[in-house]
């Protein structure tokens, strides 16, 4: 037997705690490290003009070399949402189901990394061996299929990740979780349990999915005179299959609109977890062909996101669909936190447009609820217990559930991102902190936008530019054109005359008496310009733009 030290396995979150997205979970031991899960998360408010919010990597940098491979759980944007940034740096083999695999590699070829990427599909209770680790995978119930579990041998012990979770015991495609072997492995003894926490606050169980197909075959029955357009997450097929079931069994056409949501059905149908029948799906260029009554719309945009698809049609810019007062918009989502003002505005402008907007029981979560957390821990009954998925209040909340089934405090980890857990048989405890944060994504950038151009961006935003144009002449130091002010969202111009010619003034003064001393430093000079000019329009309007001077040289 190794002594206590060396028989310690670290758990390091890199994200996916203290808020939702971005998952991803370092497991190391010794000189092997398998990464569980690889996501992104979308930027909130402050972040202008960033696209997306990637987790920092430093630590698998700096340990390039024990990396082993990704191990995903499912094909959710914030699981898998990094990869094809990540891989760039930490070129590693990737390890998922079948659909995960094939949304995985949708991304990889956008990105074109498929021919680096080496890729293994793993069947449901299979196990693969990456380093000192063997990994199982244990099927699951979640809002995509193919989900799974992972169970994680360690030198140290079993480890179990629940993924994202529910148990449904009626699954719309596939089986049920398998508790069975959850059992099996709890026997054995587990050393650990990372548990999803996001619906830890909501009591009782989580609904099956079926229970949204009952909902939608009733509305169906109710509105056989309406177009229906239906709104839900690109990546929920069992939820779109159940709209098909519904259109189909209505004599109704699908249309399926939004990038995301075409990517993913036709990912889901070629790998066979959906079936349209073939005469059920149209070409959005085909509706004219169609009445109302005889078309179902499955579109993006749940969310209230700005350039998705329903957004779109609610603002009245999408090119293809226009709302008509007979509509029957429906929901099917319950809206992220932080998402709410989106999802009104959208219900307003539907509204205000004559739609009729559904959102009651059109939505299940794909996340357990306490007696589902309950069963799980009762199941595998680990010594350790650590919340994942979730804000700090979800994490709180399950640790609470966990400690009133009997494990001690001590035995219960709140985790930050960036914490490094050791876990023993003995004993175990958070020994160090390694770098985190979110890398920003604008466009083809990656990490090269930080906190001090959003500051810029933010100021910009709120205050505006003015920029101050001079020429002098290279020796002399004499003054040759200008100064000209020019400003950009900070007041109407043709409004603010007077103002202008104020500046004007200011900054010519600022001029002649930096020329009149001699000041040669052009640094000294533009200081000068921006002091004057930022005092005066912060008396005369309580405005600070940011001001910009800009000297030109001629010979």
């Amino acid at each position: 037997m190794k002594n206590e030290n060396h028989s310690r396995v670290k758990i390091i979150p890199l994200g996916g705690l203290e808020a939702i997205g971005m998952n991803m979970t370092v497991i190391e031991f010794e000189d092997s490290i398998i990464v569980v899960d690889c996501g992104m998360s979308f930027p909130s408010d402050d972040m202008l003009g960033i696209d997306l919010v990637i987790p920092d990597i430093s630590y698998l940098r700096e340990h390039i070399t024990k990396v082993k491979g990704f191990v995903i759980t499912h094909g959710h944007e914030d699981h898998i949402g990094a990869l094809p940034y990540v891989l760039k740096d930490i070129s590693a083999p990737i390890y998922a189901t079948k659909l995960t695999m094939g949304l995985i590699e949708h991304k990889l070829k956008e990105h074109n990394l498929m021919k680096n990427t080496k890729r293994k599909v793993v069947k449901h209770g299979q196990s693969i061996n990456l380093g000192c680790f063997r990994i199982e995978f244990i099927r699951t119930n979640h809002s995509i299929a193919d989900a799974a579990a992972l169970a994680i041998y360690t030198p140290a012990g079993i480890l179990i990740h629940t993924g994202d979770f529910k148990v449904d015991y009626t699954p719309v495609f596939g089986d049920m979780i398998d508790l069975q072997r959850f059992g099996e492995i709890g026997k054995k003894g587990v050393l650990a349990l990372m548990c999803d926490s996001t619906n830890a606050i909501r009591p009782g169980f989580t609904m099956s999915e079926r229970t949204v197909g009952r909902t939608f075959d009733n509305i169906f029955a109710e509105h056989t005179m309406n177009r229906i357009i239906v709104a839900t997450f690109a990546s929920n097929v069992d939820r779109v299959q159940q709209i098909v079931n519904s259109a189909d069994k209505y004599g109704r056409k699908v249309v399926i609109e939004g990038r995301s949501m075409v990517n993913v059905i036709g990912t889901a149908s070629e790998l066979g977890y959906i079936n349209i029948p073939e005469d059920v799906l149209i070409d959005i260029e085909n509706m004219k062909n169609y009445s109302d009554e005889q078309l179902v719309l499955i579109t993006t945009g749940s969310q209230g996101e700005s350039m998705a698809a329903l957004s779109r049609m609610a603002s009245s810019i999408h090119r293809k669909v226009t709302i008509k007062p007979n509509d029957v918009v429906i929901l099917s989502s319950t809206p992220i936190p932080g998402n709410e003002k989106a999802v009104s505005k959208v219900i307003n402008e539907l509204s205000m447009k004559g739609a009729k907007v559904i959102f009651q029981d059109t939505h299940v979560s794909g996340h357990a609820c306490q007696e589902e957390i309950k069963l799980i821990y009762s199941l595998v009954r680990p010594k350790y217990a650590i919340p994942v998925h979730g804000e700090f209040r979800h994490l709180k909340e399950q640790a609470e559930i966990v400690n009133s089934l009997g494990i001690p405090k001590e035995n219960i980890f709140i985790l930050m991102n960036g914490d490094v857990l050791e876990l023993g048989e003995e004993r175990g405890g958070i020994t160090g902190h390694v770098q985190t944060g979110g890398i920003f994504v604008d466009g083809l950038g990656v990490g090269d936008v930080g906190n001090i151009v959003l500051r810029d961006r933010q100021n910009l935003s709120e205050n505006g530019i003015i920029i101050v144009v001079l020429t002098l002449e290279k020796y002399s130091n004499q003054l040759l054109a200008g100064p000209d002010i020019v400003s950009r969202g900070f007041v109407y111009v043709r409004e603010s005359e007077d103002l202008m010619e104020e500046a004007h003034k200011i900054v010519m003064d600022a001029v002649e008496d930096c020329l009149g001393r001699n000041v040669s430093d052009w640094g000294k000079i533009k200081n000068i310009i921006k002091e004057s000019l930022n005092d005066f329009l912060w008396k005369r309007m309580k405005r600070n733009p940011i001001i910009l001077p800009i000297i030109m040289e001629v010979e």
